[in-house]
C-alpha cells in the first residue's frame, strides 16, 4: 500500500464519516491490539503484502461505518478478517484480475466469522509471517527490517533508529525485500523441522529488536512501549514451544528478566530511574523466577550463546538483594565471554561500564574513550551518556558537560532527555 497510508497503520483507522465515540474507541483499541495479527492472517489468505495492507484498512473503515448501526460483532477480529478478505476479492474482481486468485470462487459473508479459512491457525499467523520475512533468500538486515515493519507495525523511523541507519535507506530495503518475496514466490509457512535451526538466528534477532523498542522506546513521551514488550515475549514463548533450542530459551529468559524491572524504571511522572536507584520491591518476582528457571534450562545445553549469556547477566542483577551487593566481578567475566563469542562496540561499552562499577570510574573511562574514538558509536546517545557519567564521577566537569550535551542532542525519548538535562544542570551548580 502507498506510504500515504502510514499514518493509519501507525496510529488508528480512518473513515469518511464520524462514528459514535464508544464505537470509535472500540475500533481504535482493536486497531492497536489486533491490527498486526489481522494483517498477518490477511497475508495468508490473500498471498500479497500490499493487498493485505489495503484490505486491513478497508476492514477498519467498514467497521466504523457498520458497527454504529449493526453493533459490535461477537468476534470482532473474525469480522475484520472476513470483511478485509471480501473487500480485497471484490476489488480484484472489479479490476478484472480474478485469475490472480484462482481459489477465491465463493463470495464470503463479511459478517460471518466462518468466512475465512483455517480460523484455528490465526494464533500462529504472525509466527508464519516472521519466518517468511526471515527467509534466507533475503539479506539479514532486510529480514529484520521487513519483519519489524510488517509483523510488528513499527514505523520506518523507529526501525532506522534501532539499526542506527537512515530512514530512506531502511524504506528502500523494505521495498526490495517485499519485491523479493513476491518475485521468488517465498512461501508463507513455518519451515520444516530440518530447516528451522538455520533460520533461527534472524528470527531471534527480530524478536529481540522488537523487545528492545518496547523496553526502551526509541522516541516519544514514554520510556517504554509495553505493547511491544508483551508481543515480543509472546512471540518468544511461541518460538520456544515450536523450537526449544537453548538460544530461543535464553532470549525468552532475557526478556522476562528485563521486563521484570518495568514498574521500577520510572517515577509516577514518567521520569527515568537508573538501575542502582530502583526500588527492588517493585520488581516482578514471578517474571524473575520464570526467567531464572529458563536460564538454568538454557545453560543445561552447555552451549551458551549471546542471548543466554545476556540472560545470565540479567539474572545476576535480578538476584542481587541490592545494587551494592551486585557481583560485578561475575558480570565482567560474563561480558568477557560475550565479547569473545559475539564482539560488538555495544558489548564493549557495556563491559566498560561493568568494569567501572567493579574497579572505579577511571578504569571504565580508559576503556570507553577508545570505543568512542573508533567512531562506530558516534551517534549512540547512551555511549556519550555513559562517558559523561564517568567523567562527572572523576571530576572532569568540562568533558562531562560536552558528552552530556552530545547525548542530549542525540536522544529522542522525552524521559531520557529530561534526565540528561537534569545532569547538565547539576554540573552547573
Amino acid at each position: 500500500m502507498p506510504e500515504t497510508n502510514n499514518a493509519m497503520r501507525d496510529d488508528a483507522p480512518a473513515a469518511a464519516g464520524a462514528a459514535p465515540e464508544s464505537v470509535r474507541g472500540t475500533v481504535d483499541a482493536l486497531y492497536r491490539s489486533d491490527s498486526r495479527r489481522i494483517f498477518a492472517t490477511l497475508i495468508r489468505l490473500l498471498g500479497d503484502f500490499d493487498l493485505a495492507e489495503e484490505a486491513l484498512h478497508d476492514a477498519f473503515r467498514a467497521a466504523l461505518e457498520h458497527w454504529p448501526r449493526d453493533g459490535v460483532p461477537a468476534n470482532p477480529r473474525a469480522w475484520l478478517i472476513s470483511t478485509g478478505r471480501f473487500k480485497a476479492i471484490d476489488g480484484i474482481r472489479r479490476r478484472a484480475r480474478i485469475e490472480l486468485v484462482e481459489d477465491f470462487d465463493a463470495e464470503p459473508d463479511p459478517a460471518s466469522e466462518d468466512a475465512w479459512r483455517d480460523a484455528e491457525s490465526i494464533g500462529d499467523d504472525r509466527l508464519r509471517l516472521i519466518f517468511t520475512c526471515c527467509h534466507p533468500a533475503l539479506a539479514p538486515d532486510a529480514q529484520v527490517a521487513l519483519t519489524l515493519r510488517e509483523v510488528c507495525g513499527l514505523t520506518t523511523e523507529e526501525i532506522a533508529r534501532a539499526f542506527l541507519t537512515a530512514a530512506p535507506t531502511l524504506a528502500q530495503r523494505i521495498v526490495r525485500a517485499k519485491g523479493k518475496i513476491r518475485d521468488a514466490r517465498i512461501p508463507y509457512e513455518v519451515p520444516s523441522q530440518a530447516e528451522l535451526p538455520s533460520r533461527l538466528d534472524s528470527v531471534l534477532r527480530v524478536i529481540y529488536l522488537v523487545f528492545n523498542e518496547g523496553y526502551s522506546a526509541s522516541a516519544g513521551d514514554s520510556l517504554t512501549r509495553a505493547d511491544l514488550s508483551a508481543e515480543a515475549i509472546r512471540l518468544g514463548s511461541l518460538l520456544v514451544e515450536l523450537l526449544p533450542e537453548s538460544e530461543a530459551i535464553g532470549l525468552l529468559a532475557l526478556m522476562l528478566l528485563q521486563e521484570s524491572r518495568r514498574a521500577a524504571r520510572t517515577t509516577p511522572d514518567g521520569d527515568l530511574i537508573l538501575l542502582p536507584d530502583q526500588d527492588r520491591a517493585l520488581w516482578n518476582r514471578a517474571q524473575i523466577a520464570a526467567g531464572v528457571a529458563l536460564v538454568a534450562r538454557a545453560l543445561a545445553s552447555r552451549s551458551a550463546g549471546s542471548y543466554t549469556l545476556q540472560a545470565v547477566i540479567a539474572a545476576v542483577h535480578a538476584e542481587a538483594p541490592s545494587a551494592a551487593a551486585t557481583d560485578w566481578g561475575r558480570i565482567v567475566a560474563l561480558y568477557d565471554a560475550l565479547a569473545q563469542g559475539d564482539p560488538s562496540p555495544v558489548v564493549a561499552l557495556n563491559r566498560a561500564v561493568a568494569v567501572a562499577m567493579r574497579d572505579g570510574p577511571a578504569a571504565g573511562l580508559a576503556l570507553i574513550e577508545p570505543i568512542l574514538a573508533g567512531g562506530e558509536l558516534a551517534d549512540y546517545h547512551l555511549a556519550h551518556a555513559a562517558h559523561a557519567d564517568l567523567c562527572r564521577r572523576v571530576g572532569r566537569t568540562d568533558a562531562a558537560r560536552a558528552s552530556y550535551t552530545r547525548a542530549l542532542a542525540l536522544a529522542r525519548q522525552a524521559p531520557e532527555r529530561r534526565f540528561l538535562e537534569r545532569r547538565l544542570g547539576e554540573l552547573d551548580q
